[in-house]
């Protein structure tokens, strides 16, 4: 656009209850994404897959994944119909994931064993396109929600609350519950369970997440021009990624950040620090309860921060406690013996334990799901310097990017596996702890996320959105109450 001043973001605040709302459209995904964090388990105990070759399955459906954000984002875009922008694909992409997650569960092992990669390979990928659906939704959404620097870290803050509310649930669920019910993962009845579970609970927050956005998924909030539609192309995507150093620095981060979270993150991880390590797996899910409320504090210390010095520096300090804490961590899992974490017998190790595991995995609430809003942050520097309001393909971008580093993650984790012996089974609850299996643990949970921390905070040094930067985007809207 010819004139600058067109390109001022007009300041628009949210209701909270909106965007608490509207959260739960994240929740909806990462509670599919927390149950097929175990497909895994299912394909291998259950359908009878490989452990390498399932991994490279999951992997390459992972990079599918990635390749359908561009588009999907694409579409967003140009969507601009009565029923709004964003509702129609929360709606498909819940739809798409039941489905497909109900088919896959269910009939996977009843197929010919000959065609079961393939069947597989093909439910799975409806499965990515309503994920991607949904997802990039929770990416582009957001920039509509609210322009208020102030209070877009909320967005961190109820993202973060459900989400680890929703993973909690989840360990809790299967390590206590499922285990305890169908005593392994070769049982086809708990996941069965799981998935109906699921599908269930995640239609409901899908459902609330529409409300939540429904007032604001309407044109006037799109910046459309009354003279001139501003008409984008594939082509954009390229110049975008260009000029905007920005989004270019974040998804980079993100990418690290997001390996490292699906490598420590994967279902045989807690399996090999608490069931084998720790020879009590049931504390996987009971632990996710013990510090759940603390976990909010730390939580709302952190968004209280990034209001106060952005969200920039709100992802540079969470990064530098987590590296912190988690070397504590892993001096812990190396040097005590942890199978003494009790909690009907408290005693130092399991107090030491439980503040440790708390504090860390509250900064990592933080620097995990920051990184969400500071892509509405690229989307307005992104209209303030060339006109575009692109919400979708700067989410897109970010999704692309982020998801094709972090499918690797589970190639990687199967990989890892089949060095120390695990090629045909992953590892199991009632499995022996050996020095192999406890040095692979602590380089899962403990190495790979801190190597991917540290890129992070090497590539924020170029990201130069802070909050001084982002609030010179906006001004107040005219004759209009802003609270």
């Amino acid at each position: 656009m010819d004139n600058k001043e067109t390109n001022i973001i007009e300041k628009e605040r949210a209701k909270m209850w909106q965007i608490a709302f509207f959260s739960l459209n994240n929740t909806s995904t990462n509670l599919f994404l927390a149950m097929m964090g175990y497909v895994s388990y299912y394909a291998n105990g259950v359908a009878g897959l490989g452990v390498v070759l399932i991994s490279f399955i999951i992997t390459g459906m992972r990079i599918f994944d990635g390749v359908t954000d561009p588009i999907i984002g694409y579409f967003i875009d140009k969507t601009n119909g009565r029923f709004g922008k964003f509702r129609p694909y929360i709606f498909l992409g819940y739809l798409f994931m039941s489905i497909s997650s109900l088919v896959l569960f269910f009939t996977t092992d009843l197929v010919p064993r000959g065609i079961r990669p393939i069947y597989f390979i093909v439910v799975y990928s409806i499965y990515i396109i309503g994920y991607t659906f949904q997802t990039a939704v929770v990416k582009s959404g957001q920039s509509v929600i609210t322009t208020d620097v102030n209070q877009r870290p909320f967005i961190t803050f109820f993202d973060s609350t459900f989400i680890m509310l929703a993973h909690g649930v989840v360990a809790f669920y299967v390590s206590v519950y499922l285990i305890g019910k169908y005593k392994s993962f070769t049982s086809k009845a708990l996941f069965s369970e799981f998935v109906i579970t699921v599908v269930i609970v995640s239609g409901i927050c899908s459902i609330l997440a529409m409300i939540g956005i429904w007032e604001k998924d309407r044109a006037k909030y799109f910046r459309l021009s009354q003279d001139k539609k501003v008409r984008i192309h594939f082509k954009d995507y390229f110049t975008i990624l260009k000029h905007n150093k920005p989004i270019r620095m974040l998804v980079i981060a993100a990418a690290s950040n997001k390996f490292a979270q699906m490598v420590y993150g994967n279902a045989v991880v807690p399996v090999m620090l608490f069931g084998i390590l720790m020879k009590n797996y049931p504390l996987a899910g009971l632990i996710g309860v013990i510090v759940g409320f603390p976990n909010l504090g730390i939580i709302y210390l952190g968004i209280n921060f990034a209001k106060k010095h952005g969200q920039k520096n709100a992802l540079i300090f969470s990064t530098i406690l987590a590296i912190f804490f988690q070397t504590i961590f892993m001096l812990l899992m190396l040097f005590t013996d942890l199978t003494k974490v009790s909690l009907t017998h408290i005693n130092v190790i399991t107090v030491v334990f439980l503040l440790v595991f708390m504090l860390l995995n509250g900064v990592k609430s933080i620097s995990n799901n920051i990184v969400v809003p500071m892509i509405a942050d690229c989307t307005d520097y992104e209209y303030t310097i060339s006109g575009f309001f692109v919400p979708g393909i700067m989410g897109a971008l970010f999704s692309f990017v982020d998801k094709t580093f972090s499918a690797l993650a589970t190639g990687f984790v199967g990989l890892c596996l089949s060095f120390i012996g695990f090629k045909e089974v992953f590892p199991q609850v009632e499995d022996a702890l050996t020095p192999q299996l406890k040095g692979m643990t602590v380089f899962f949970y403990c190495i790979i996320p801190m190597i991917g921390w540290l890129i992070t905070l090497f590539i924020m040094r170029y990201y130069k959105l802070d909050k001084k930067t982002m609030q010179g985007l906006y001004r107040e809207r005219p004759n209009k109450e802003n609270s």
